[in-house]
């Protein structure tokens, strides 16, 4: 008899967790009519039909009728929480079961090992963005995703999910981070010179190095504006300010094309938001940019420079 994934051993099922979180591509839009005016995910009879019971952090029983379908992902609160709500970009920490709806079978346990992960539809499973955004911390949320918003037409094998399956998600939000947002760059600013060829030349200014995250947008474009988890295309230039030298560039080189989730902290809080068209200069501390160790990597426990051409930006 094959195994289910209920009895393998905690770090496949964490493993399972995190195939079943992964974005697939090209997510059909949710609807309108699938928000309310906060943007979040509205409540609806499949939902609210999910009978959870059990304490918040511990593994819940469920219960649900087979063969519930929606058109939009519905999500519903079961045990409330409070403070700031979680927004695309927050980091969070999570525990959850999923469920086949129509089969009734549950395709990952809850492990009592809470998973971190970032709000992004780039890199997450869209319906497990609309389960999760807009929640709040100690809060136990359902989420009933169409096929649409999840595995689509091909399913995932990896965990047991057939072709056009709608999931039932029960999540516990364990902890939640804001998304790092930059403050106005006032004081302190490098210059910035370009030479015939276009290539930039930053100067860092004496005194002590900036220890928070701070941005300066040198020129305003007036072109999309970028949004979390967008494909850009940027050049850019960054400079240790430990070491006043410059570590990586583009603009000797081809322009860069990534996703905004796919980078540093520092510099995607210095993109979303900005207009195609715009230069902007960030200062990122440690902590945003590749961590405190040295020993972990090699621009560890230095703050870095960044100088950025927003070129293109698309949603994914």
């Amino acid at each position: 008899m094959r195994k289910t994934l209920s009895a393998l051993p905690a770090a496949l099922a964490v493993a399972a967790l995190a195939v079943a979180l992964a974005g697939c591509s090209a997510p059909a839009a949710q609807s309108a009519d699938g928000f309310d005016e906060n943007g979040c995910a509205t409540s609806g009879p499949a939902s609210e039909s999910v009978k959870v019971t059990g304490d918040f952090g511990k593994e819940p029983t469920v219960k649900f009728d087979k063969n519930l379908t929606v058109e939009n992902t519905q999500r519903s609160v079961v045990i409330k929480g409070k403070g700031e709500a979680a927004a695309l970009g927050s980091d969070l920490a999570v525990d959850l079961v999923l469920y086949d709806a129509a089969k009734s079978t549950e395709l990952i346990p809850y492990s009592g090992q809470p998973q971190s992960l970032t709000l992004d539809e780039a890199s997450l499973l869209s319906g497990i963005v609309d389960t999760l955004n807009c929640a709040k911390e100690g809060e136990r949320v359902v989420g009933v995703v169409p096929p649409s918003r999840a595995f689509g037409s091909d399913g995932q094998t990896d965990i047991g999910v057939a072709p056009d399956a709608t999931l039932i998600f029960v999540v516990d939000v364990v902890a939640i981070v804001p998304p790092v947002t930059p403050s106005e760059w006032t004081e302190g600013v490098p210059t910035v010179a370009y030479d015939a060829a276009g290539i930039p030349t930053v100067t860092l200014p004496d005194g002590p190095i900036p220890t928070e995250l701070q941005l300066a947008v040198l020129k305003q474009g007036d072109g999309k504006v970028v949004a979390r988890g967008d494909s850009v295309t940027v050049d850019y230039q960054g400079t240790s300010w430990d070491t006043k030298t410059i570590f990586d560039e583009s603009f000797t080189k081809d322009a860069a094309t990534f996703s905004t989730s796919g980078v540093i902290k520092g510099f995607e809080a210095a993109l979303v938001g900005q207009k195609v068209g715009s230069t902007v200069i960030v200062v990122i501390p440690p902590e945003l940019a590749y961590g405190t160790d040295p020993a972990a990597h090699e621009l560890g426990g230095q703050t870095l420079v960044f100088l950025i051409d927003i070129q293109d930006t698309k949603a994914p």
